[in-house]
């Protein structure tokens, strides 16, 4: 691996172990106002929306693909269908793959 690419990854680890060290280390010593604190309620929600959303509607990476064939689209609706009726994420996590993999099997 080249010299450059080693100090680019070592610097990129050293900015985020010191942004993510920063607010373990001052803890409680930080007063965010409570806008800030609303609104860093909603990073997991987003983070995780992010990483999904394109695996899903777009599962080869290049073509939307909204129809019936998509197992990852009709695992993910049965995953959210069970989350929201019954509110237990386990739930929502083995349905959704249980979808998923039958249809995938069914579908070939």
């Amino acid at each position: 691996m080249p010299h450059d690419e080693i100090l680019l990854i070592a610097g990129m680890t050293l900015v985020t172990f010191g942004i993510r060290y920063a607010f373990y280390a001052l803890g409680d010593k930080v007063n965010f106002p409570p806008l800030v604190k609303r609104a860093l309620r909603y990073v997991p929600v987003a983070v995780l929306t992010a990483i999904t959303v394109p695996m899903v509607l777009l599962p080869d990476g290049q073509h939307w693909q909204l129809d019936w064939r998509n197992a990852w689209l009709l695992g993910a609706l049965v995953s959210g269908l069970i989350a929201w009726r019954f509110q237990h994420l386990l739930a929502a996590i083995g349905g959704g793959m249980a979808v998923f993999f039958l249809w995938r099997w069914l579908l070939g």
